[in-house]
């Protein structure tokens, strides 16, 4: 199955291409246009391809009386579910010089859109892709509204069944847009390994024929490298300079030097993908030869003689006639004198 490749900037994704990597920042600033400066130069040098944040403004998203009572991975905040999220709203001034700094060091920078006004914000800065959090799989007013951007969409499918899922891409291609990349995701923070179901991603392709990745809360690196050994082309993991800080996205969030490895370990997984075609590979040329049978005599044996289980045998290495050949031979009469353990070389 053949699925068209989707360019996200100059970058080709997609079957036969490198896995594109993001660093969602997210929250991770910690309200300082420095450190968010900081963290992409970061996500640069550790490998990611893209730098990305979150647009949205706490009173177009929440409804205060909703979060008085905390959800259970909530708990953990110092503060209220509104002052969090309000603490790590990315101010809408910041987002023009951010875009332009990731430009200057070659990142792609771009966001989660929460609200139409943060589309419309992105849209002025001509950014590579949108990010559909998981969240809004079905307020499909803004799937609509950014499809008809007609940039590539990375659409989380996080706690969503089958249903909204082909429900969002249906809203999204009435728009003409058909650049989607659906990305299988656990909305839990962070998601236990077992919860990972990276076998979704065969499940989504098929049905769809859309490239897919992974947007992954679960700690460390196994599922991400499991998604991408699958076929995943995107992978989105949370980055930090240091999780061991406090705020809502530090503690599942991977520092540079694990991205970093994360990274270096993809690349790796890429190359041993290698291209599913079944032949020798060049590393094998020799064993191929050393672990094999070759026909070989274990006596001398003379000019018209015939060759008998007694004198002749597969052995290692193969430098001769293949073992396969072991039973056409028995019988026939040798065609000139063989000393003994000598390799047999043809059939006449």
């Amino acid at each position: 199955m053949t699925i068209k490749s989707i360019k996200i900037g100059k970058t080709s994704i997609g079957e036969g291409n490198s896995c594109y990597v993001i660093a969602e920042i997210g929250s991770n600033f910690d309200g300082s246009l420095s450190k968010a400066k900081k963290l992409i130069k970061l996500a640069k040098e550790s490998g990611a391809n893209a730098a990305k944040f979150q647009s949205f403004l706490t009173k177009n998203l929440l409804s205060k009386k909703g979060f008085e009572t905390k959800s259970a991975f909530q708990n953990s905040w110092k503060n209220s579910v509104w002052k969090t999220y309000e603490k790590a709203e990315l101010p809408r001034k910041w987002h023009y010089e951010l875009s332009q700094y990731s430009k200057k060091i070659g990142i792609d920078f771009f966001t989660s859109p929460w609200d139409f006004d943060a589309v419309e914000l992105l849209d002025s800065l001509d950014v590579v892709a949108y990010k559909i959090g998981s969240g809004d799989i079905t307020y499909l007013e803004i799937l609509k509204h950014v499809g008809k951007k007609k940039k590539p969409i990375l659409l989380g499918t996080g706690a969503s069944t089958i249903q909204e899922i082909a429900q969002a891409i249906k809203v999204i291609k009435s728009t003409g847009n058909n650049k989607i990349i659906l990305l299988q995701s656990i909305t839990q923070y962070p998601s236990p390994i077992e919860s990972a179901n990276f076998l979704v991603l065969n499940t989504l392709k098929k049905k769809f024929k859309l490239n897919v990745g992974y947007s992954d809360h679960s700690p460390g690196m196994l599922v991400a490298l499991s998604s991408v050994a699958l076929g995943a082309c995107v992978i989105e993991k949370h980055f930090t300079d240091n999780s061991k800080l406090k705020g809502p996205d530090h503690p599942h969030s991977m520092d540079p030097k694990s991205f970093q490895e994360m990274v270096k370990n993809i690349r790796f997984l890429e190359k041993a993908k290698g291209d599913g075609i079944k032949k020798v590979e060049k590393v094998e040329k020799e064993t191929r030869i050393i672990q094999r049978r070759g026909i070989w005599t274990v006596e001398s044996i003379k000019k018209g003689d015939k060759f008998t289980a007694k004198n002749i045998m597969a052995l290692r290495p193969a430098i001769g006639i293949s073992a396969s050949h072991y039973k056409k031979l028995l019988g026939k009469k040798a065609w000139k004198n063989f000393p003994a353990y000598s390799a047999l070389k043809n059939i006449n």
